[in-house]
C-alpha cells in the first residue's frame, strides 16, 4: 500500500500530494492565476482575458530537473543567420511517437546567443514573439512543464 491515505499509486510522494489536493479542494476552490489549465482557458476565450491570444508559452525541464534551452538559426537573405537560444517555446505539433515540434519564442529584437542566458529567469517574457525557428524534440526526455500566461505571439 502507498503512504497516502486515500490513494495507492505505488509512489509515496504522488499519494500524499493527491491527498493534499483532495483535502484542499474540500475547503476552498483550487484555482491558480497562472497554470497550464488557466493559460489554455485564456487562449480558448473561456475567461474574460481570452481575446486575441494565440500562444501558450511553455518552459520544459529535462529529467535532471534543469530547464531545457533550444537553439536554432533564422534564415537571413538565403543564408543562415546567427544562432539564437530560448528557454520559452510554442508547441506546434505533437505526434503519436511523443515527438514535438517546438518554436523558439523571443522578445522582439532579442538576439540570445548560446551563452547569453543561464536559466529562464534571464530571458525576457515581455512581448514574446514567434521566431519561425522550430526544433523537434522527444517528449520522453522531459519530466516537467511550466505554462506561462497565454499571449499573442503573432500579432505584436
Amino acid at each position: 500500500m502507498g503512504c497516502g491515505k486515500n490513494f495507492d499509486t505505488g509512489n509515496c510522494v504522488a499519494d500524499i500530494l493527491k491527498d493534499i489536493v483532495e483535502a484542499q479542494n474540500d475547503i476552498v476552490e483550487n484555482c491558480c492565476d497562472t497554470s497550464c489549465d488557466q493559460s489554455i482557458s485564456d487562449l480558448l476565450g473561456e475567461s474574460d482575458s481570452g481575446n486575441g491570444l494565440d500562444t501558450v508559452p511553455v518552459i520544459l525541464y529535462c529529467k535532471d530537473c534543469k530547464p531545457f534551452k533550444g537553439f536554432g538559426a533564422p534564415k537571413d537573405n538565403g543564408h543562415i543567420g546567427d544562432i539564437v537560444a530560448s528557454f520559452i517555446f510554442r508547441v506546434k505539433k505533437v505526434d503519436d511517437d511523443n515527438c514535438a515540434v517546438l518554436e523558439l519564442l523571443l522578445k522582439n529584437g532579442e538576439n540570445c546567443g548560446h551563452d547569453h542566458m543561464k536559466d529562464p529567469a534571464d530571458q525576457s517574457t515581455h512581448q514574446l514573439e514567434a521566431t519561425g525557428i522550430c526544433i523537434t524534440v522527444s517528449l520522453d526526455c522531459f519530466c516537467h512543464v511550466t505554462c506561462l500566461p497565454a499571449v499573442s505571439a503573432f500579432n505584436n
